[in-house]
């Protein structure tokens, strides 16, 4: 091997110019048990702060790849990123 691989961050670097960088986790991640109205509100906020980010691609581009089961990541949901994984599995995979 030539070289070793660089440190996590090399991969994580997009993270630091993230809109959502500073903000609450809890406007991303759903509490245990939220539903209804109250979920809703709080996706569509968390869908604000992603509209205009920078590193939306990067950071929806992640979720996928990893799988990424809980919250909203690159402006997705969960429900949306499986609707995704399952139209097009074949596309997501590498």
């Amino acid at each position: 091997m030539d070289r070793l691989p660089g440190p996590n961050s090399d991969f994580w670097d997009w993270q630091m110019q993230g809109r959502c960088r500073g903000l609450e986790s809890s406007v991303f991640f759903h509490p245990e048990g939220e539903r209804g109205q109250a979920r809703m509100q709080r996706e569509r906020r968390a869908k604000q702060v992603c509209a205009d980010c920078p590193v939306l691609q990067q950071c929806r581009a992640h979720a996928l790849r990893v799988d990424e089961p809980y919250g909203i990541w690159g402006g997705l949901t969960e429900s949306e990123r499986n609707l995704m994984r399952r139209r097009n599995p074949r596309r997501l995979a590498g």
